[in-house]
């Protein structure tokens, strides 16, 4: 027979017995009167007779079954006459959004016409149906908290990109993102919702009222007297912005907050088949309760949940005839999620385990046997999509109780095998969407969440140092503020404990997915959730750029957690199993699943560039293993940057359905009714290789097969563990990098609004305590700060303390440590694999870095890194990779090298990790200051000249400052920033560097010949910008500077600076590089220096000059630019040579200083305040290192004094003693000394010290270009 009122054409099976005509008894069929009695009391027939009447009903049989179940079912359908009609509502029965002609902007719309999201500015959507008179209403799935204006319009709104629902006359919409209401003007209304809220929009037109309610809540009459009469009538509608996503639930679902004032849903619900459906489950009950007892010829009751399908012809043949009717049914979603989901979830109230209620596993047993494929497999979707919306919209309350009951029927389910793996294989439900079920979400209001009652009281921390940081010494606390603190504490862990539930259940779920045991009846379901995994990277990894298709980073994070506990299980639990692996805590990738192409990296970045330029790279080296990444290739249509379109949300909609159309009012060919994007689905199916891979192809036969393939004689032949765990692993690698990190960087800024709500707080308190008390309207004033500050705080404790247990707990950093330590020896392996290192992708160092970031600037705040395990040495394995691979020639991408040269800068801020620096072995750390003093020309050295300053810094003249002295009464900065940490030296690097500048002076001459060209650039980069900068605010018209170009100014005279304390580190380690001129290039690298620094000592200690009137104007962006910094630096060397030298390095300084031309000896006067001019007004200040006693020592200023008493003696002396120069004897191109070199082969003249420069970077003649062969020294003859 055919079923009735299924919605589908396809036909089902005939459950008729065949002994119903053709044989006259079927053995296992109890007999007639007891068959009979069991009928009757499972299918009771609507008597009014009641009980008594038992005696006189009719035998009923199987033939009969049949006929009677149609007669029950019938009672209720409504006659055939009926329309359907509504009074006062206009539209098709099925409420959709209108995706033919009633949307504005670009949209992406679901397959069931509910779900949307924004692709535009301001795009806007109306339903197919409206209303002019009666109560109805709708509900709104918010899925992300946006920008986005929701309630109801007329059909002669017209919206562009700038105006949508609520900026015309006749719309009016609710915005939970700004909290106002919007009727061409605006006002504040309601509550801020955030994603996972659920939004009800009502609307009275016999009253003339629209209100709205979000999570059930009234949020009070919005709009009254709105527009009502003829011709007027309402549609649904929404204007939401860019990536901002909703569903819309007209009726079509089960309304999660029905309102209780007569509000009826846009669309009807299926009352009959509600009806017929509830009835069936009322049999099926009975069925599950009734034991037939054979020998007693007897009924017995039993306990439902004790149920077990064993086969009883009697039981099976009744139930057959109910899901013939009930199946079809089950395809419905309002009736799954109201009937279905409903039945199952009372299975599990009576709390225990999942396991202690095996009746769910008989249920679903019963359904694939007694139900068609198609209909067990689009019951089971439906109700796992009812499950995930259920999930995902459920509101937070304190013991999180919807969450807990939702995932213990979800895990429920997923423990059917065939169940699971069916959801597992079918595109329905893949990893894609289970992510759903990882995720917690942070309640936006605290109070609805219960956590006043979980968290009654509050704490922050009180005792705060300048910088706004917990002070580290924990002075004593108050007996008030430790009571406060431990109840906190202790609100806290209760709250950690209701979330871990929450978690314990999650790690179950994927648990389930990840069980490789269940190979009995095909693909085992690891495999199948592996393949999908990997899609799922690759979806998030090739469209980076388009932001709708991406899993939001917030169940990223929860996701990661959750695998990284799943994984670390089953890895542990295979060890005993696999001799010689290693355990969890040792975990890392090996190199060969880089190169040998059994794990597909979709076109990402490798440390050597894309996958075809290391081929060609490698072509030459003789590598079997590089020729097997060949075998595996996508098809030639897999491109990384296909599908945008095709599928542009996973998960942005609630639907959870694949969005196939693309709306857009700018493309006329699009708007045929229901006409998906044929370009783009072409490319959404893609044929990745993985997808086509079975359990032999990953695990292998031997050790070395599967993702082994191709062991490179440098790793250890050992197992590590399972071979699709060490796929799934990688891909928890890459899955950080993704999103995962970014999103950790985000949630901090919950305590940092914490820290300065505190700071605030503490101010206003402090005020209150100095304001005079006859001052009441000031207390007043103040008073009402406090309590706004109070009321906050409260607020931001309790939101943090949600934060704490579910994203920085200690369990959370203890996983991202465990990832950071798998990316160290990750990295540790490749490396050694020599030039197959190439393969390695770019992402494992990034997250090597990154993670190493997230454990010291976003976990530190709640826990400390010091007490990780093992993490001295971790430190020192990472310091190790960065010192060796910053300057590793295997890598080629631009922004990697710069990550690691960054990495590698800030790692040596820190006192801990620049100690680790100095543990690594000493051969590593001389190549790494071999290379950071590589010449600086033909790469980026601003961050290798930082690194050298940084292991300066606190050795330097006046250089033992952490901010500068005129900045300190300014608002503080981050503290944590690198540049803000106190000075840590490295004595032991720059004993290094002082080895490798004496023994190789081809390097040293190099490398300072570099550093002076750079001066001499940055330098006069910044004098030329300044002299813009101030000629712009000199103007009398008003003006701009641009503020990139005080940026860059700035930074231009940061460098000068830095550049200036490598040379006086260069100066004070190695002097002779400058006094033994023995050393080819001393003399000349001497004069250039004395060149540079008379040039920066004229330019800036000239009174009233360029420089003093750019720093006395203090432009924002130009903070840094001060006298001190730059001539503490330039004094520092002056010093080390004129001071701290031997007798004769000090002659020498002193002569190649004092023969340059453009020295004055006023301006080292200045540096001390002496031969300043006693003009310039009273206000005008004038530097002197004496009014820096906190920062120069008196030794380093009685160094100055007996240095400037040298300079003025030895002027003297050369005043006296130089003897005029005739112009013609002057150097042509310098004009400040005689000329005393000719040049071979074409012996025109110059000085020696321009011509030694120019031949430090150019071999060519100044005058004739011709190639220079010799430089001969000149005199002038002396009869000329």
């Amino acid at each position: 027979m055919n079923s009735k009122g299924g919605g589908t054409v396809l036909s089902r099976r005939n459950y008729r017995l065949a002994s119903d005509t053709d044989v006259p008894k079927v053995t296992g069929i109890v007999n007639e009167k007891l068959l009979s009695d069991y009928l009757h009391h499972v299918f009771p027939a609507c008597s009014k007779h009641g009980p008594a009447s038992a005696a006189y009903r009719k035998p009923l049989s199987f033939q009969d079954l049949g006929a009677h179940l149609e007669r029950l079912l019938s009672v209720d359908e409504p006659p055939d006459d009926s329309t359907g009609q509504v009074e006062g509502r206009l539209g098709p029965s099925t409420v959709v959004l209108d995706h033919t002609s009633g949307f504005e902007g670009l949209l992406f719309v679901d397959d069931d016409l509910l779900g949307v999201i924004g692709h535009s500015n301001f795009s806007s959507i109306r339903a197919t149906t409206c209303v002019f008179k009666g109560k109805w209403e709708y509900e709104v799935l918010i899925s992300s908290q946006g920008l986005m204006q929701i309630g109801w319009c007329t059909l002669n709104c017209r919206f562009n990109q700038e105006e949508g629902v609520g900026d015309t006359p006749d719309s009016y919409a609710y915005d939970g993102n700004r909290v106002r209401k919007w009727n061409v003007t605006t006002t504040n209304y309601g509550k801020s919702w955030a994603a996972g809220d659920i939004v009800s929009c009502l609307i009275d037109l016999d009253e003339g009222t629209i209100t709205f309610c979000l999570n059930g809540q009234s949020l009070g009459t919005a709009f009254s007297n709105i527009k009502t009469g003829p011709g007027v009538a309402y549609f649904p509608a929404i204007s939401l912005s860019f990536k901002e996503s909703v569903a819309f639930n007209f009726g079509s679902r089960p309304l999660r907050y029905p309102s209780l004032a007569c509000y009826l849903p846009l669309q009807d619900p299926p009352t009959t088949d509600l009806t017929k459906a509830n009835r069936l489950l009322g049999y099926m009950k009975t069925v599950l309760c009734t034991g037939i007892d054979p020998q007693e010829e007897k009924l017995t009751e039993k306990d439902s949940a004790s149920w077990q399908l064993q086969g009883e012809p009697t039981v099976l043949v009744t139930l057959a005839h109910i899901f013939n009717h009930f199946a079809p049914l089950m395809c419905k979603v309002y009736l799954v999620e109201d009937v279905l989901m409903n039945f199952l979830l009372s299975i599990l109230e009576g709390g225990g385990s999942v396991d202690e209620h095996p009746l769910i596993q008989q249920l679903l047993d019963l359904f694939w046997l007694l139900m068609e494929d198609f209909e067990a497999s689009e019951c089971l979707k439906q109700l796992m999509m009812s499950l995930l919306r259920a999930y995902r919209f459920s509101p937070i309350i304190p013991d999180l109780g919807f969450q807990i009951h939702y995932l213990r029927l979800t895990t429920a389910i997923l423990r059917h095998e065939k169940s699971r793996k069916y959801l597992l294989s079918n595109f329905t439900f893949d990893v894609l969407r289970s992510v759903v079920f990882f995720y917690i979400k942070t309640p936006l209001r605290v109070k609805e969440a219960g956590l006043e009652e979980l968290i009654p009281t509050t704490w922050w921390p009180t005792r705060l140092d300048k910088e706004g940081k917990d002070e580290k010494e924990q002075r004593h606390e108050s007996a008030e503020e430790r009571l406060r603190r431990r109840a906190y504490e202790r609100g806290c862990q209760r709250l950690k404990k209701r979330i871990e539930v929450v978690e314990e259940l999650q790690v179950q779920i994927l648990k389930l997915m990840l069980n490789n045991k269940d190979k009995a009846t095909g693909e085992a379901s690891r495999y199948i959730f592996l393949n999908k995994f990997r899609k799922f990277l690759q979806e998030n990894a090739s469209n980076r750029g388009n932001p709708t298709v991406l899993c939001p980073p917030e169940y990223m994070v929860c996701f990661l957690h959750r695998l990284i506990t799943a994984v670390r299980s089953y890895w542990d639990e295979g060890k005993p199993k696999i001799p010689g692996s290693i355990n969890s805590e040792e975990a890392y990738v090996p190199p060969q699943m880089f190169y040998n192409g059994k794990v597909d990296y979709f076109d990402l970045q490798r440390l050597g560039g894309l996958l075809s330029h290391i081929k060609k790279t490698l072509k030459g080296l003789d590598n079997p293993e590089v020729c097997v990444c060949e075998c595996v290739q996508r098809p030639s249509g897999a491109a990384a940057v296909g599908g945008a379109l095709a599928r542009p949300s996973w998960l942005s909609s609630p639907t959870l359905g694949r969005a196939n159309r693309f709306l857009s009012t700018a493309a006329v060919s699009l708007m045929t009714p229901r006409r998906p994007l044929a370009p783009p689905e072409k490319v959404k199916v893609r044929a990745l290789p993985v997808e086509q891979r079975t359990e032999e192809d990953i695990e292998g036969s031997h050790g070395n097969d599967g993702l082994l393939l191709g062991r490179p004689p440098e790793e250890p032949d050992q197992p590590i563990t399972e071979k699709s765990l060490l796929e799934i692993l990688d891909g928890i690698v890459m899955m950080y990098n993704l999103s995962v990190h970014q999103q950790l960087g985000k949630m901090v800024v919950v305590s940092d609004d914490v820290h300065e709500y505190a700071v605030a707080l503490k101010d206003t308190e402090e005020k209150i305590a100095r304001c005079p008390r006859r001052r009441s309207d000031i207390l007043e004033e103040l008073e009402k700060s406090q309590r706004v500050f109070s009321e906050k705080l409260n607020h931001l404790s309790r939101r943090l303390a949600w934060i704490n247990a579910t994203i920085y707990s200690k369990e959370k950093m203890l996983d991202v440590y465990w990832l950071l330590r798998v990316c160290i020896r990750t990295i540790e392996h490749a490396d050694a694999a020599g030039s197959l290192f190439a393969f390695t992708p770019e992402f494992y160092l990034n997250v090597g870095m990154n993670s190493y970031s997230a454990l010291k600037n976003y976990f530190s705040p709640a826990h400390s890194m010091e007490e990780l395990p093992g993490y001295e040495d971790t430190l020192t394995q990472l310091a190790a990779i960065l010192a060796k691979q910053f300057a590793d020639p295997r890598i080629v991408g631009t922004d990697i090298k710069d990550s690691l040269m960054q990495a590698l800068a800030s790692y040596v801020c820190y006192p801990q990790s620049l100690r680790a620096v100095e543990r690594i072995p000493e051969e590593q750390r001389v190549a790494m200051m071999r290379n950071l003093l590589a010449p600086y020309e033909q790469r980026p050295w601003a961050q290798t000249n930082w690194i050298l300053v940084r292991l300066w810094r606190g050795c330097g003249f006046g250089y033992r400052y952490t901010r500068l002295p005129h900045l300190l009464k300014t608002k503080p900065e981050d503290a944590n920033l690198p540049s803000l940490q106190k000075p840590c030296p490295s004595l032991l690097l720059q004993k290094h560097m002082a080895e490798l500048l004496t023994q190789d002076k081809d390097m040293a001459a190099s490398f300072l010949n570099s550093v002076l060209n750079q001066l001499n650039w940055a330098f006069s980069e910044f004098i030329g910008m300044i002299q813009e900068i101030q000629q712009a605010a000199e103007r009398p018209e008003r003006n701009f500077v641009d503020t990139r170009q005080l940026k860059v100014c700035a930074t231009c005279f940061d460098l000068s600076v830095s550049l200036l304390r490598v040379l006086e580190m260069t100066v004070t380690l190695v002097p002779e590089i400058f006094l033994d001129w023995t050393r080819p290039s001393a003399e000349l690298l001497l004069r250039r220096l004395a060149q540079l620094l008379n040039q920066v000592l004229n330019r800036v200690t000239a009174e009233r000059n360029l420089f003093d009137r750019v720093v006395n104007l203090r432009l924002p962006g130009l903070e840094s630019v001060d006298h001190y910094p730059i001539l503490v630096a330039v004094t520092g060397i002056l010093v080390r040579v004129l001071v701290d030298s031997d007798r004769q390095g000090i002659a020498r300084a002193a002569a190649v200083l004092l023969s340059d031309p453009c020295f004055q000896l006023h301006s080292i006067q200045h540096l001390l305040g002496e031969g300043v001019a006693s003009g310039g007004g009273a206000n005008h200040k004038h530097f002197s290192l004496h009014a820096y006693a906190d920062y120069i020592s008196a030794e380093e200023e009685q160094k100055v004094e007996q240095m400037l008493a040298f300079l003025t003696e030895e002027s003297k002396q050369a005043a006296a003693t130089t003897a005029p120069t005739s112009e013609d004897d002057l150097c042509p191109i310098c004009y400040a000394h005689s000329i005393s070199a000719v040049f071979k082969p074409c012996s025109h003249k110059s000085c020696k010290a321009c011509i030694n420069q120019h031949l430090m970077n150019n071999k060519d003649c100044f005058f004739c270009k011709a190639t220079i062969t010799g430089v001969e020294d000149y005199s002038k003859p002396t009869g000329s």
